[in-house]
This record gives C-alpha cells, structure tokens and sequence, in this order.
C-alpha cells in the first residue's frame, strides 16, 4: 500500500469521506493537513502552509500528496516542483478508484470516457506550459500543437463514446425483452458505501463482493427474485458521491440510465451516518437522481444499518431528511436481516397499486430491534 499525505477540509464528515478514497485507492494516510480553504490561485494553499508540507514531506517521505478538492494543471505543476512527489486531486483519486473497479467491458469503457474527459478538461493548459518551457514532455504531451493535442483526445472520447452507444443499445433491446416478458424492475440506489450490495445480496440470496470501501460497484448487476410467488428483477448500480463532477456522471450515463427505466428505486440511506452527514448525503443522492430524471413517486427509501440505533434516534432523522408524511420508507438492516421481508411486501404492495396511485405502508415493519 502507498503512503500518502492528505489536504483536505476541516470537517469531519469531509476529513472521513477524503480518507475513504484514500483507502479505496490502496493508500494509507500517513498524515492529514486539515484546511478551511483550498483555493488559493498558486498551490490551493497559502505560501506558509505549502513551506509546512514541504517540512513534513521531506521528514515523511510519502509517496503521493492528495489534494481534496480539484487543481488546475498550473496548480498541480506547481505543487509537484516544490514538493517533488506525485500529486492527486480529489478527480484523479476517483478516476483511480473507478480504474481499479471496473471489471466488465462497459465499465472500463466508461472509465476511460471520464478519464479523456479529465484531460480534456485540461489539455489546453498542459499545452500552453510545455510550450513555455516550464514543463518539457508535461504529462507526455511534449511539443505537440495544442489542436493536434486537443483532437487527439476528441478521436479516443468519439471511439470509446461509439462503443458505449452500442453496448446502450444491447442494454435497450433487454430491457425490452424484461418488458415484453411482464417483469417489473427494481433498482438500489444511494450514497457510495451506504450498503447497497449488501442488501442486494440479501434481497437475492447472491454473495456479491461487499465492502465498507468506496465504489464496490460500477456495473449495474441484476437478478431474478420472488416475492409472494411474483417474480421481480432487481439491479444494484454504482453508488453516488458528494462533489461528484458532471463529466463523470456524464461518462456512466448508460448505466446510471438504468434507473430512467426501472418501476420502483430503493433509495438506500445509512440512517447511522451522524446527523450533518446524513442530510448531505441524501441531499447529494437526490440531487443525482434528479438529474438523471427519475420521480420522486418510484422511490422507496430503505433505512440501512437501522439496528445500531434506538428508535428515537431514527425518528429524528426520519424528521430531518422530511420523511415522516412519506409512507414508503422503512427501517432495515442488510446485514441481519431484519424488516428484509417486509421491505419485499412494501415494493410488492407499491406496485400491485400503481394503477389507483394509492401508496400505503403495507409492510407492517417491526419499529423495535433487538427483538
């Protein structure tokens, strides 16, 4: 495993969140520099920060620098001549998590879309500083003109946007197949590492990869289950991030599409995250779906790890994130088990009323664990 230094924010569920891209990226933080701005138009940070990293770099000696927020390429040149060490931002951390994730074809494919698409962003800028002089071969660019650069990148974005509207268009013809077969289609969604593939494995009976890390998934996995003799195809999809750029979004389009087309969404929620970073979370996951078009009517929301707090506590949240009117929310626990079934009869119940759009909490979930 790689050391590194972080710089991140100074909160806690931000300095959190940074650490578990670094975890997710096979990096171990050796030592965190907590800022209030990171913005700074040289190195993100001020002059006497930068002479204290420069100390504790020399006396540590990692092997990368993260920078939690994004940097211009000025930036990031400007921090690797004073620091001498590789240098990532928080989008190249992602891109690595994702490079490392993808496992299919389609999701390799959508990786690299977001990584011609970070360049892109930044090749302009490249160009111009090897052109000065300040960086001869700056990224492996060396002299090229910028529009050879530039076009280069817009060839391999078209190539590989080519073969994903062909892999979008084999997705299309199963969905249609699903259809024509009278399936009806779930989907989890949610904040990246709130426990989807957990409860997708309990849903199914699979034994999917799981881990507390960052990204487990980038490919949309589905799978056949019944509930009360009805059969049911269920779809676990890659998890949502705060700050999580347009681009990328943008790259994993023809998987995150999946929800557009799907009867009811389990919005997966860990309801045991402490208060303030639960409301960005769901704040963040809504927004994306949001985005992506898809209706606040085809949610239900699933209340993860539920069985680490007392009632109350989960009350209070229910309150905060304004669900308590909502009758289609309920309290799980994807690693025991509990209110699984009834989580079942809810997505059953919600689907046998589409018709009157009558949504009733029909599941009759126990409100107590421990039980």
């Amino acid at each position: 495993m790689r050391s590194a230094i972080l710089i991140t924010y100074d909160k806690d569920d931000v300095i959190n969140e940074a650490k578990g891209l670094c975890d997710a990226a096979g990096l171990q933080v050796v030592h965190t520099i907590k800022q209030k701005f990171l913005k700074k138009p040289k190195y993100g940070i001020s002059g006497g920060i930068l002479e204290s990293l420069e100390e504790i770099s020399e006396k540590i000696r990692p092997d990368v620098i993260v920078f939690d927020e994004v940097l211009k390429p000025s930036q990031n040149y400007n921090l690797a001549s004073v620091l001498h060490r590789e240098i990532l931002d928080r989008e190249a951390l992602i891109l690595e998590i994702f490079e490392s994730r993808a496992s299919s074809a389609e999701s390799k494919l959508q990786v690299k879309l977001a990584q011609l698409r970070y360049e892109m962003a930044r090749a302009k800028e490249k160009v111009r500083l090897s052109s000065m002089g300040e960086q001869p071969g700056f990224m492996g660019i060396g002299k090229f003109e910028v529009d050879v650069y530039y076009n280069d990148i817009k060839h391999r974005m078209q190539t590989v946007r080519s073969k994903l509207e062909k892999a979008g268009k084999q997705r299309e013809l199963h969905r249609q197949g699903r259809k024509r077969m009278g399936f009806k289609i779930i989907s989890l969604a949610g904040y990246t590492s709130a426990g989807k593939t957990t409860l997708f494995n309990k849903m199914t009976g699979e034994t999917r990869d799981q881990s507390s890390e960052l990204f487990t998934t980038l490919s949309t996995t589905t799978r056949r289950v019944t509930i009360n003799q009805v059969p049911f195809l269920i779809s676990d999809t890659v998890g949502f991030i705060s700050k999580l750029p347009a681009y990328m979004i943008d790259a994993f389009k023809s998987t995150l599409e999946e929800l557009g087309h799907t009867d009811i969404i389990i919005v997966v929620i860990d309801i045991s995250d402490p208060l303030f970073e639960l409301k960005k979370k769901f704040s963040s996951c809504m927004r994306t779906l949001s985005e992506l078009g898809v209706e606040k009517d085809k949610m239900v929301y699933a209340l993860n790890k539920s069985d680490l707090l007392e009632d109350s506590e989960i009350e209070e949240k229910i309150d905060t994130l304004n669900l308590a009117d909502n009758k289609k929310w309920i309290p799980v626990s994807a690693k025991t088990g509990k209110n699984i079934k009834q989580l079942k009869e809810l997505i059953k119940g919600i689907l046998e009323s589409y018709d009157s759009h009558i949504f009733e909490n029909k599941s009759g979930a126990e409100k107590t664990y421990g039980n």
